[in-house]
């Protein structure tokens, strides 16, 4: 059974390739730290709605929780 953290580190990761952006530069734009940010692609952590928010604003999607 998939979890919501990896639901969102998929939808996360994906998107992040496909603007072909580094974790680093999207961490940047989203204002917190490249470690936390691959820790959210890697589902081992879960981020709040207010950084998940500021991380789709900067891949420009919506993420489904």
């Amino acid at each position: 059974m998939i979890t919501t953290r990896q639901r969102i580190a998929k939808q996360v990761r994906e998107a992040r390739e496909k603007s072909k952006l580094t974790q680093a530069e999207v961490a940047e734009k989203a204002e917190i730290t490249t470690t936390y940010y691959a820790m959210i692609e890697r589902a081992e952590v879960n981020a709040n709605s207010d950084i998940l928010g500021r991380i789709g604003k900067v891949l420009k999607i919506s993420i489904k929780i």
